[in-house]
């Protein structure tokens, strides 16, 4: 099955140390990505949504930067497992924070995905004050 890479970005009012707890741990992830987040052993987690679990691993964290979660079982012969990268940067410019998500899965619906960001950003959003 092809895989459709989502990117897009999102100014929001936090600072970068204030937004990475939102976007690296369960407890934040818990409040406006997915209705249950369990940290389980060996970097990896439970995502729960529509009732369905969806285990990954944390592939990759910088702290105050960047963190990659890999979904599990999604990909063909154990390779090209689907995959959400949130990415905090700053602009130099205007000292704006800005999270950039990636969101690379088999859904390749853009207007779907982008009403689905869109969603989700403004739950974190109401959530960080911005």
């Amino acid at each position: 099955m092809e895989k459709y890479k989502f990117v897009a970005e999102y100014e929001l009012r936090a600072s970068p140390k204030m937004l990475f707890p939102y976007i690296s741990t369960a407890s934040g992830l818990s409040q406006w990505f997915a209705t249950k987040v369990n940290v389980l052993p060996d970097h990896k987690y439970d995502f729960y949504w529509d009732n369905e679990s969806h285990p990954a691993r944390q592939v990759s964290l910088r702290q105050n930067k960047s963190v990659r979660f890999e979904f599990l079982d999604t990909g063909e012969n154990g390779s090209d497992n689907n995959y959400i990268d949130f990415r905090v940067d700053v602009s130099e410019l205007t000292q704006s924070t800005f999270l950039r998500v990636t969101d690379y899965s088999a859904n390749s619906d853009a207007d779907e995905l982008k009403s689905l960001w869109n969603g989700l950003l403004e739950k974190l959003k109401e959530i960080v004050g911005s």
